[in-house]
């Protein structure tokens, strides 16, 4: 009964609301007010039942209709949709299968349209598949049916909105004081790191936290597919997004393009969100053209395994003797940090590497901090990083004036 009474007075909210111009929240929730007032007169409804339901013709029509509970609940750190009744979500490292439904696939659509929309994304049946965000930097992935059978599917990546310090990382043992006092010295230093790890293995929270090292004088321009980075403390910062093509011509602009045009900016340091493709190979370049200090992610199960992918990536965007790519990715890529999730959900750094040069054709990797497992109690796993080796490549240490640097 309640879904019938919402959607009729949804209906009339919408007859009511002024299409000509972008009417405040206050004043919708007036009307939504009003509309219900006058209708629950005529049903047997309590106070908080009203109540409930003014608040979700508002999330239908302001916000993001049933996920919005989802979303303004801190602890759920994913939400996933496989169609309009079945919703899952994940909080404190479980998943479960959310209660609330969408009313229709159209209803959803309806959701989709209102959360692409807003940062210039175009999803339709002649382009199923977009990445975009939320207004609070949330990674959103949406694929609309036909192509996902069940119903459209949106994925949606949040993001705390307080974003993890290196301090918070150490305090839920994600790495140790000694191992974070050893990357702060490679960022000052301007070491060029690549974060590798699996999908929710913490890339992009843990670049944040990293970033927290780069000296505030410093300009760094930032590039994404979708802008979800917080990066902490910068101060002199460009952020730079890509765009799709949509049916009215619009050109799209792509993460090379963005590389590109990020060298024309005097960057001291450049920030790629994730490498993902042929993009590699303008990263590479910039690295190896006085770029010192860059960050980037890609997705990898270990370091050596991020730089096949790398070697795969380049290709991608042009053929070139494997000889060469190995040169550029061994001079421009000085630290790789290898990130994933255990058995108990938690995030930890598993390991970090140097690239040593090349020895009969191969990239050497000079392992430095490793973690091992030292058991396990009530489910959770205990381990820690063990140093396995002392770094080669000094020359940037010794050009900041860190030459005796505990931990390296």
């Amino acid at each position: 009964m309640l879904d019938e009474i919402s959607e009729r007075i949804r209906q009339q909210v919408l007859t009511d609301i002024d299409a000509s111009r972008d009417m405040e929240d206050e004043e919708i929730w007036d009307i939504i007010s009003k509309i219900a007032s006058d209708e629950v007169k005529k049903e047997k409804i309590s106070l908080k039942e009203r109540i409930e339901l003014e608040k979700k013709i508002f999330d239908s029509l302001k916000r993001l209709d049933v996920l919005q509970d989802l979303i303004d609940d801190t602890d759920v750190t994913e939400i996933m949709v496989n169609g309009p009744d079945k919703i899952f979500y994940e909080k404190n490292g479980a998943i479960q299968q959310y209660n609330g439904r969408f009313a229709s696939e159209q209803k959803m659509q309806d959701i989709i349209q209102q959360i692409v929309g807003r940062h210039n994304r175009v999803v339709n049946q002649a382009s199923p598949i977009v990445d975009t965000r939320l207004a609070d930097g949330s990674r959103v992935n949406v694929v609309l049916s036909p192509i996902s059978l069940g119903g459209s599917a949106i994925s949606i990546r949040k993001f705390p909105k307080d974003p993890f310090d290196m301090e918070r990382l150490i305090s839920i043992g994600s790495l140790s004081k000694e191992v974070a006092r050893v990357l702060e010295t490679l960022v000052k230093a301007r070491y060029s790191i690549f974060i590798s790890g699996g999908t929710g293995s913490g890339k992009t929270t843990f670049l944040n936290a990293l970033s927290q090292y780069i000296p505030e004088d410093e300009r760094i321009i930032t590039i994404e597919d979708s802008a979800e980075l917080q990066l902490l403390g910068a101060q002199n910062i460009v952020r730079l997004e890509t765009r799709n093509a949509n049916v009215e011509g619009v050109v799209p602009i792509t993460i090379r393009d963005l590389i590109r045009t990020a060298l024309r900016m005097r960057p001291d340091r450049i920030i790629v969100g994730e490498c993902r493709g042929a993009e590699a190979l303008d990263m590479l370049s910039a690295m190896n053209t006085g770029h010192d200090g860059s960050l980037s992610t890609g997705h990898a199960n270990s370091c050596r395994d991020m730089i096949s992918r790398v070697e795969t990536m380049v290709l991608m965007g042009q053929e070139l003797p494997l000889a060469a790519i190995r040169s550029q990715i061994a001079s421009g890529i000085n630290i790789i940090v290898q990130l994933g999730r255990l058995r108990d959900k938690s995030r930890r750094v598993l390991e970090i590497a140097e690239l040593d040069g090349i020895v009969d054709g191969e990239i050497r990797l000079n392992t430095l901090y490793k973690f091992e497992e030292l058991g396990e109690e009530n489910g959770k796993v205990s381990g820690k990083l063990v140093r396995k080796g002392r770094l080669k490549s000094r020359t940037k240490l010794e050009t900041a004036g860190m030459r005796d640097v505990d931990g390296l």
